[in-house]
């Protein structure tokens, strides 16, 4: 049992540190159940998260690199005419501009170059995960993922390249509570107070989960693509995805009537799907 130092209980004032009082002091905190258990990932899970880690690391720089981009050019007082999105018709207007001073255009090059470097470095790593994803052990569950709402490639991939396996979560109370999605509470007698979500655990994890979650302030329905990624899947799991859609479209539409702000509402949702998440992982 691996346990996490910083949650070990210790006394304010405790000052001599020996062997044999930390060895009766754990055997006492492992007794009366105070230790926290760290799960420990297999070399394989470890391999594969050090790869999907380094896709997110390259996709960050991608998304950095075209912010300068943008502020260098609204420095000089350019702006694109349409959207800036990055789109085919933004790229062929970037490729053809040309600034007045030559040492500008050098440093704009060098801005495009960039981006274009960052570009074919994502595109190795997704090609690399997406072969490597065929043969790691929780291939089943990313493909059962997929079939829920706002769960792509992307976030199935990068959800269960943190978690590991999770069927160490006894309840899904203690997924929402890894996760950070659950409300931080200060109660006493008859007072209950709640606050916002204690945003602990895998912060990495938890933006993917909110991401995943605003695309359930849309009605509920299936796309074309979505019918695709359903194609091979057990009906049950596609049944399960279905029935959470249904319930987290209604559960965000009530939410917005009852008043509450929509980061709030999405929170909420969040919070739910990370419990369908839990299950349809937990049938794969």
């Amino acid at each position: 049992m691996v346990c996490a130092p910083s949650l070990i209980p210790r006394k304010p004032g405790e000052r001599v540190k020996t062997d044999r009082r930390d060895a009766i002091k754990l055997v006492r905190s492992l007794r009366a159940g105070d230790l926290s258990a760290v799960y420990v990932h297999s070399v394989q899970d470890e391999a594969f998260r050090d790869l999907a880690r380094t896709w997110v690391s390259g996709k960050d720089d991608l998304k950095r690199a075209r912010q300068r981009l943008k502020a260098f050019l609204l420095s000089h007082g350019v702006r694109y005419t349409g959207r800036a999105d990055w789109s085919p018709a933004h790229r062929r207007w970037l490729s053809m501009y040309a600034l007045d001073s030559a040492w500008q255009q050098m440093a704009f090059e060098e801005h495009r170059r960039t981006i274009d470097d960052r570009l074919a470095q994502c595109e190795r790593l997704e090609a690399a995960l997406r072969e490597a994803v065929a043969n790691w052990r929780f291939y089943p569950a990313v493909l059962g993922l997929q079939t829920m709402r706002g769960v792509q490639f992307t976030t199935a991939v990068g959800m269960l390249a943190e978690l590991g396996d999770l069927s160490r979560f006894a309840h899904l109370r203690q997924l929402m509570g890894w996760l950070g999605v659950t409300p931080s509470e200060h109660s006493s007698g008859e007072k209950r107070r709640q606050g916002s979500i204690t945003k602990d655990g895998n912060s990495y994890a938890r933006k993917l989960l909110v991401e995943a979650a605003w695309s359930y302030q849309h009605p509920a329905r299936v796309s074309p693509d979505f019918q695709r990624r359903h194609e091979g899947i057990p009906k049950p799991i596609v049944e399960r995805a279905w029935n959470a859609q249904m319930r987290l479209c209604l559960r965000y539409r009530k939410l917005v009537a009852r008043g509450k702000q929509k980061n709030i509402a999405v929170v909420a949702v969040a919070r739910e799907l990370a419990g369908f998440i839990w299950d349809i992982s937990r049938r794969r």
